[in-house]
This record gives C-alpha cells, structure tokens and sequence, in this order.
C-alpha cells in the first residue's frame, strides 16, 4: 500500500499527519442538519471556539452554507455575513489556530483569505459548483480539501447511479489532484465525499475501501460525523448518533484516514488516542 503525506502546510505552519488530527466544524447557520453545532451569535462562537481548542482541535472548519440535502442557498452577501461573524472571533482570540473555510464559491475563498488570512478551503463540490475555485486557490497558494460530490444539495440525492462506485470516485478525485497539482497547488486533502450523492450502502462500501484512497498518496480526510448513514442505520437521530459516530471514526482511523472532521472534538480525540495505542502495540 502506498504511504500519505504526512504533512499539509496550512499559512506558514507546517501540520504533521503521522498522527491524526481533527477538523473540528462550525456552522454559523440556522439549518445544519444537526441541531447542536449551529452557531448564530458572538457568545456561542467564543465559548465553542474555547472549547474546541481546549479540546485538540489542530483546524477549525467554518461553514455559513449548509451543504446537507435540500438546504437553501443563500445568497453570497448573507455568506460573508455569517462568516464575518464567526472569524472576527476566532481570530481574535485565537490567532495561532489553523482555520478553513467550508464554500464552493471562488469569491468567499476570495473575501476570507483578504479579509482574514485563512489558508484552507474545504469545497464540498470538487471544484464543480465555481469553475473559478481552482484557478482561486492555486493564486492564494491555499490549501484545499478536495471532495468528490455530483449535483448540489438540491439535486444529488438523484445522482447516486455510478458504473463502479470505487472506481469512479478513485477516479475523478485522481484526475482532479493532478489537475490541482498541474496548477502549482500542491497542499491537497482528499475526501470520499460521505453523503455526498451516495446511498447509505454507498457510503459503508466507501468506509470499508477507504485504504484505496492512500494510493492517491495525498493526505486523507473523513468527514463522516452524526451523518445519515449512522443515524439512519441505528434509527435513531443525528442528536443521538455520537456513540455510532465514534465507531465509524476508529474505522475509518484503521482504513487510513490521517484528519477527521467532527462535531464532537473531545470523543475523537479519544477515539484517536485509542487507535493510536493500538497501533503501536
């Protein structure tokens, strides 16, 4: 099997992966399919923001669009509101945290690398949303957690037919890094894309082949957090799902996955810790 990178260079800091680390998520939105991480005022975003680096989260991941299934778009002025927002404090009060924004729009990359200095983008479309996204991060030297998705939130539910679901995701993230690559970007994440025009069988079918993506030799994230494909499968709700979320984390940790992003950032620290000891016993 091939080995990852192990390191991502995020600004000026240079971030080791020969442990995992965790993307910790905020959603500055009233929608986010889980109702505990939305995040619309000064005061949350200071106590989470707290809280989560207290807790080892090496990147926080801000996102103002919900990306789940049927979610609104909103406009892009609204988008750099919420953001707004929500890096006027963590910049403030934490300044040495590594910070990425969750958009598929070029011009919010754009606005958070001139206004705020953030050095990662977290586009869940692939690049297939704004044509310009790539040509934005190879200008701002960013770097860039490249997703596999088809359709947008309204319509990829309806694009989950693939001629060979490994292949073709395999595939398209394969030929998107070279293309990335090809343009003097070099800082690239790969994402499966979990629930992202996938089926709940689709998706475990991901999470059991997720030592394929290695191949790719580019650092790998999972961003499989109280989704779907663990609520739905233990019936229960997103608000419940933590115990199930913690069991996909340790599998994907033993596929190879080198960042999670969570909601919770403490029990994936755990989770980690405990991979870890395994992993060196």
């Amino acid at each position: 099997m091939e080995e990852s990178s192990q390191i991502i260079k995020l600004n000026n800091e240079i971030i080791e992966l020969s442990s995992p680390i965790i993307m910790a998520i905020m959603n500055i939105t009233p929608d986010s399919f889980y109702s505990g991480n939305r995040y619309m005022n000064k005061e949350d975003v200071l106590k989470w923001g707290e809280k989560a680096i207290e807790q080892g989260a090496k990147i926080i991941d801000i996102g103002a669009q919900s990306t789940r299934p049927f979610a609104e778009l909103i406009s892009e002025e609204e988008e750099k509101k919420r953001l707004s927002l929500a890096l006027e404090i963590i910049c403030k009060h934490f300044p040495k945290t590594s910070i990425s924004i969750d958009t598929f729009r070029a011009s919010i990359a754009k606005f958070a690398v001139e206004e705020f200095g953030v050095g990662m983008i977290n586009d869940v479309s692939g690049g297939e949303l704004d044509k310009n996204m790539f040509a934005t991060i190879s200008e701002y030297k960013l770097a860039y957690v490249l997703t596999h998705s088809r359709g947008n939130a309204q319509t990829m539910k309806q694009m989950t037919n693939y001629a060979d679901l490994l292949s073709d995701v395999f595939h398209d993230l394969q030929d998107k890094s070279s293309t990335l690559i090809s343009m003097g970007i070099h800082d690239i994440i790969i994402d499966p894309g979990f629930g992202f025009a996938k089926t709940k069988e689709q998706n475990f079918k991901l999470l059991k082949n997720l030592s394929l993506f290695r191949e790719l030799k580019l650092p790998l994230l999972c961003g499989i957090s109280r989704k779907s494909m663990i609520y739905n499968t233990l019936d229960i709700t997103a608000e419940e799902s933590l115990n199930g979320t913690t069991a996909a984390h340790v599998l994907a940790l033993m596929g190879g996955a080198q960042l999670l992003r969570v909601h919770d950032v403490k029990e994936a620290k755990e989770a980690i810790r405990i991979f870890n000891a395994y992993k060196e016993s």
